[in-house]
């Protein structure tokens, strides 16, 4: 919720215009679901790959190559991993629920794209380990450690 101070600068309590427009479409990819009903898997996954690439599409270049890449990665180690977009990001999920996803640097203004991963990815190591990882480039030894880390998430 905005809120007014004194003099011409405003200050927010709450979620930022960037967060707000990802709940949008958030409730968007729901209700575009919804409204597609019960599809074939093979239907659904298609669907899902066309939105993904229509949102990796949309971004600026230096986060459509990094996009294009972990899509590439994700289809070599885990093709049975349903692409999807989750609150307008690129992702992708195995029995209904998001293993992992792709932010964009410009999402939410960052320096950096971030490779995520949500509960289901199963990265556990002892007490504490990473979930999100920063992407800045896709060199032959960063593509190895994503592909590790997609294999360990879907295993």
């Amino acid at each position: 919720m905005a809120t007014k101070s004194t003099g011409t600068a405003k200050s927010y309590d709450g979620f930022t215009e960037d967060e707000r427009e990802a709940m949008k479409e958030r409730a968007k990819e729901l209700k575009g679901a919804k409204a597609r009903g019960t599809r074939s898997k093979a239907a659904a996954k298609a669907d899902g790959e066309a939105d993904l690439l229509a949102k990796v599409a949309e971004m600026a270049d230096e986060d459509r190559v990094l996009a294009e890449g972990v899509h590439a990665l994700v289809k070599k180690v885990a093709p049975g991993l349903t692409p999807k977009t989750w609150y307008g990001m690129p992702a992708y999920a195995k029995d209904g629920k998001v293993v992992l996803f792709f932010q964009s640097a410009a999402k939410f203004k960052a320096r950096y794209a971030t490779l995520g991963f949500n509960d289901p990815a199963t990265l556990d190591d002892g007490d504490m380990w990473p979930t999100a990882f920063a992407l800045s480039a896709l060199t032959p030894e960063v593509e190895a450690r994503i592909e590790a880390l997609i294999a360990k998430a879907t295993a």
